[in-house]
């Protein structure tokens, strides 16, 4: 009896995977301008200390800058910025590479999954644009009133919340065979939970076999 093939799961890092470099620190500068920007950043140092001195989580360091940069925003503003921010800036900063394998993907018919700890309010408008089928990112708390509180909805979308997040969307491990692209320690839980990983490469097109 032939066994039944399983569908296949590509799965996506985005900051320093697709794109060259980080992207949130251009899309604040983005919503903000540069003088602004520069005055956050500012009083952001004594957060940024204790950060690297290990008194305050990588969470709790961005949640920091969220509320210095977005709080008393509403979601809708912010929305309307990240729309802007993936039509006009995201472009450029795309590698080429990156973007011909999330092609291959498409045209082998995989299901694409970006997985990213970046934010929803660009990275939405951008991979739904990209044709990716499910989106899982960091993602801003609002109030009743719509606007943005400072928090992140529950937790920052990196190591084994990724993982965490795919089990939720996909369900058990073993019903899909994986391909997983990252390019940090943020992404060392999903790559060793895919059957395919990739750190910091893409495959060289020209010896891929279709699938």
């Amino acid at each position: 009896m032939k066994e039944n093939k399983r569908d296949v799961v590509a799965a996506f890092d985005f900051d320093g995977t697709i794109t060259y470099r980080d992207t949130m620190l251009p899309f604040v500068i983005f919503v903000a301008d540069w003088l602004v920007s520069i005055w956050n950043f500012i009083t952001l140092v004594p957060a940024a200390i204790a950060y690297l001195l290990g008194a305050l989580s990588r969470q709790e360091m961005k949640e920091r800058a969220i509320t210095r940069f977005f709080s008393g925003m509403t979601i809708d503003e912010l929305k309307s910025y990240g729309a802007q921010f993936a039509k006009k800036r995201l472009g450029v900063k795309l590698k080429p590479e990156a973007i011909r394998r999330i092609e291959w993907h498409k045209k082998q018919g995989h299901r694409l999954i970006l997985v990213s700890a970046s934010l929803d309010v660009y990275l939405v408008p951008w991979a739904t644009l990209a044709g990716f089928d499910d989106i899982l990112t960091s993602r801003l708390e609002v109030d009743k009133e719509g606007k943005i509180t400072g928090k992140l909805q529950g937790l920052n979308c990196r190591r084994e919340e990724k993982t965490r997040r795919l089990e939720a969307l996909l369900g058990p491990r073993e019903s899909y065979e994986l391909y997983a692209y990252g390019d940090s320690r943020g992404d060392r839980e999903l790559l060793a939970y895919a059957d395919h990983s990739f750190f910091r490469k893409m495959p060289v097109m020209e010896k891929i076999k279709e699938i």
